[in-house]
């Protein structure tokens, strides 16, 4: 598969497994732990969307640390 195809697979994931992805992606990298905007955006569109309480307090605090880089 070349990196092509990989990049045209990631544009067609939910936003959620996008963020993902790409959070997977920088902590590879080595980059610092800020999250993209985009990856802040999915995030919180799960977070709204969560049904259980604890899933959001999860997501909340998963969008804080990419936030601040933490």
């Amino acid at each position: 598969m070349t990196a092509s195809e990989i990049i045209q697979e990631i544009e067609r994931l939910p936003s959620q497994e996008k963020a993902e992805v790409l959070s997977v992606l920088l902590r590879s990298q080595g980059k610092n732990n800020r999250l993209l905007p985009d990856e802040l955006v999915a995030l919180a569109d799960q977070m709204v969307a969560a049904q259980n309480p604890a899933e959001a307090d999860r997501l909340e605090a998963k969008i804080l640390a990419g936030f601040y880089g933490t």
